[in-house]
């Protein structure tokens, strides 16, 4: 597939959708279980239990259609698969505000994950059509779009509910996703393969993938980073709480996950370009183990202030990581199947983002607060050992270890 001469406004496109269509989503994460609440579920367990439903619900979905949207994006553009998530989320959002029951709430959130995909789509891309000396800087911008769509989310979604009311809220959102849609729409621009240059399709079979070992190791430590830093949403809240002395830790919690958020924003571009420079495999074995060192330490915190320190050199360490791993991916698979790759990619990842609380809570339940950031320090450390190994059999290419 050849490199788009547009890559840098399609670049700006793709960060513009993906940060619209993040706070899109995550808006209603202050107000779930209060539309929970509105929708004719009265008791808390129960207001708890649908409102965790409704929110996993889309990322279930998008776990399994993630691989048959890229798979779709080699055969007819990614353009294409933009618009289609835009305009189907954009819609469907919309129709949550219209919701009438916690039943067609769910099903509702089902079909944004079916449908939705618009910052993976982005990923994929972003990876095809940047420049392969640029294209972890890329991602990593890319990375700090979505994260800063991560953060404006929730805190929109703070206030607009009591200005404009809980429904509205869903049409507001729907609203910002259709921006993104006219935007893809308009001025994103795909270069793609002539007939006569395109590469004949076909089924993806991993026996045939050059570097499948490598590809495969690189997928586990997708799944596996997500697995280890959502493994703490479930507890940080009491865990800040335990260090202070006080129940109410809410608004200390959300700062402190806010500047690892930032510390990600602010590491992602300039990690992605040292990726670029010294090779995509040494930034991932590095920033995982910066990022297993500090979570070792955050068990043994004595303060919140420390611990607020700590995350946030955390998420200067993880910024780096995924774009980072994405651009490897890429550089190992063929670009006939590369949408199809880095949608196994996303599921994987998705993956870990459902089973990390899982087990961060449960951990946490009958073990303790503490021993939940020794073990996710354990994965990442056994991770960075791993991809320190691919790293030293992994070949060179003009001088550097992609």
């Amino acid at each position: 597939m050849a490199e788009s001469t547009h890559w840098r406004r399609n670049l700006v496109v793709c960060v513009g959708g993906s940060f619209t269509t993040i706070v899109a989503m995550t808006m209603l994460i202050p107000y779930l279980p209060i539309f929970v609440e509105q929708l004719g579920v009265h008791e808390r367990a129960a207001v708890l239990r649908w409102s965790g439903i409704a929110y996993s619900a889309t990322f279930f979905a998008a776990a399994f259609t993630a691989p048959l949207w890229g798979a779709l994006g080699d055969r007819y553009g990614r353009k294409s698969m933009l618009i289609r998530a835009s305009l189907g989320m954009a819609v469907v959002m919309s129709c949550i505000g219209l919701a009438q029951n916690v039943w067609q709430l769910v099903g509702l959130r089902l079909l944004t994950g079916l449908l939705g995909g618009y910052s993976s789509g982005s990923t994929i891309l972003v990876a095809a059509q940047t420049p392969k000396d640029r294209s972890a800087w890329a991602l990593g911008v890319l990375s700090g779009g979505v994260m800063a769509g991560n953060i404006a989310g929730p805190l929109i979604g703070g206030f607009a509910p009591a200005l404009i009311g809980v429904r509205t809220t869903f049409l507001l959102a729907g609203a910002l996703i259709f921006l993104a849609f006219l935007a893809t729409t308009t001025l994103l621009h795909e270069e793609r393969a002539t007939a006569s240059a395109r590469q004949p399709q076909h089924r993806l079979v991993w026996s045939e993938l050059p570097h499948r070992g490598t590809v495969l190791v690189l997928l586990l430590t997708s799944s596996l980073l997500l697995f280890a830093t959502m493994s703490v949403e479930p507890i940080i809240t009491l865990f800040v709480g335990q260090l202070s002395g006080t129940d109410h830790a809410s608004f200390a919690a959300g700062v402190i996950m806010a500047l690892g958020a930032a510390g990600s924003i602010a590491s992602a571009p300039r990690l992605g370009r040292l990726g670029d420079r010294i090779g995509h495999l040494g930034v991932v074995t590095g920033c995982l183990g910066v990022a297993g060192v500090a979570l070792l330490a955050q068990a043994a915190a004595p303060n919140v202030a420390v611990l607020a320190i700590l995350r946030l050199l955390m998420g200067m360490a993880l910024g780096g990581l995924m774009p980072a791993l994405t651009a490897a991916i890429r550089h190992r698979v063929p670009d006939a199947v590369v949408g199809r790759v880095l949608g196994v990619s996303v599921s994987a990842q998705y993956a870990g983002q459902v089973t990390g609380p899982l087990m961060g809570g449960y951990v946490g339940a009958h073990l303790g607060l503490r021993p939940v950031f020794v073990i996710t320090a354990i994965v990442l450390l056994a991770v960075a050992a791993a991809d320190l190994v691919l790293l030293r059999r992994s070949p060179a290419r003009s001088g550097t270890s992609y």
